[in-house]
């Protein structure tokens, strides 16, 4: 049987981080892997998550099961962090390992309610997205999200091409700081946004992963609930890795917002879909999460080291953002400064991003996007000038 399987094609960013540990010199830079750096290159334990793992060695006394959706102080935590109160006869909820496994139990969801649906997906979007939709035998659609001419968004090509969605079809929604490039939409944007896919009786689908990591806890929260306030049904995958920095104990939550009389319903299938891949999902990512919000003190630590993260990333971009204008005496990547969160597209072509790698040991993707947590004030002028070499 096995004879017959063919080779899978390589994950890019997967041969990136091989290629960067084959890579002999010492003052190599990764910019390619979307992992939180701190200034020495280390993707440090947070402070909360070492002091909660402590208390749940002391405390716990079973490695029992945990229920099908998982630990319920989980689910009602992190509903209320990004949604606030007032939904609780709303949401159904479930534990996934990691967001992508939110993902791809949402989309399951999508194909056994409605399998004729369409799943509309930003270009440029994380590639499982697309990834999963075809395993599943679904269909998506590509809207227009991002202007390379201007590094910005192309909403008018954005707002052109939903118009397209149809009743009952997902759009796939970007929360803070989550589209690949850096670029969000303002809040007017969102609110046109949102009226259109009202009017299209669309389901949104929002992928959340770097709430903390833009503009503050609260204030990367706001698309989101927007989002949620405004329609019947709305489905939502958050991740935890980031903002509490437990990227291997891959924890995420998938988050099926619905009516009060339809959400026993609703939970079922989740549950049935937990079953099906995985039965009950992995409990000690999530336990550390409900263990730091339900603690005051432990939350109030969290959130101080959260936005020293969020805040060395800003000074990052800012500093990156002089560089290279000083480098290029230009205002070409100005707008490095006003995206959010890990990530920006420099729009250089696949040729500069083959010479920043092979000439000056700089690994970023190929098509240009960087992580910026991957710097630090050291290597911020060494990028900088790299560019402006290999763009001259």
């Amino acid at each position: 049987m096995l004879e017959t399987l063919n080779p899978q094609p390589q994950d890019k960013i997967l041969a990136l981080i091989a290629m960067f540990r084959e890579d002999k010199r010492t003052d190599k830079i990764d910019l390619g892997v979307g992992v939180y750096k701190d200034p020495t290159g280390l993707t440090p334990v947070m402070r909360a998550v070492k002091a909660a793992e402590q208390k749940i060695w002391a405390d716990q006394t079973t490695k029992a099961y945990t229920g099908l959706a998982g630990e319920p102080a989980f689910s009602a935590a992190m509903i209320e962090m990004i949604l606030g109160a007032g939904y609780e006869d709303r949401a159904a909820a479930i534990s996934t390992p990691g967001g992508t496994g939110a993902i791809r139990q949402a989309l399951e969801l999508i194909r056994i309610a409605n399998p004729k649906a369409k799943v509309w997906l930003s270009n440029p979007t994380w590639p499982n997205h697309p990834s999963i939709i075809k395993f599943l035998g679904m269909t998506s659609v590509e809207y227009r999200y991002f202007d390379v001419a201007t590094s910005g968004i192309d909403f008018d090509g954005l707002m052109a091409d939903l118009d397209g969605v149809a009743e009952g079809d997902a759009v796939l929604l970007h929360g803070c700081c989550h589209n690949p490039t850096g670029a969000n939409l303002t809040s007017e944007q969102w609110d046109q946004v949102i009226a259109l896919l009202q009017a299209k009786k669309a389901v949104p689908f929002v992928d959340l992963a770097y709430q903390g990591f833009g503009d503050g806890l609260e204030a990367d929260a706001e698309a989101t609930r927007k989002v949620v306030a405004a329609f019947p049904e709305v489905l939502l995958a958050a991740s935890c890795s980031k903002n509490f920095g437990i990227y291997r104990e891959r924890t995420g939550i998938l988050v099926a917002i619905t009516s009060a009389d339809r959400k026993a319903v609703v939970q079922a299938n989740l549950n049935f879909l937990n079953r099906q891949n995985y039965s009950f999902p992995p409990d000690h990512g999530a336990r550390i999460v409900s263990t730091i919000l339900e603690d005051a003190a432990l939350t109030a630590d969290w959130k101080a080291e959260l936005e020293e993260v969020r805040l060395n990333m800003l000074g990052l971009r800012t500093q990156l953002a002089e560089e290279l204008r000083r480098a290029t005496n230009s205002d070409r990547f100005d707008f490095v400064a006003d995206h959010r969160g890990m990530f920006s597209r420099l729009g250089l072509t696949e040729a500069q991003v083959t010479t920043l790698r092979e000439d000056h040991g700089i690994y970023i993707v190929s098509d240009s996007r960087i992580n910026i947590a991957g710097l630090n004030t050291k290597t911020v002028p060494v990028l900088a000038a790299a560019i402006a070499k290999v763009i001259s």
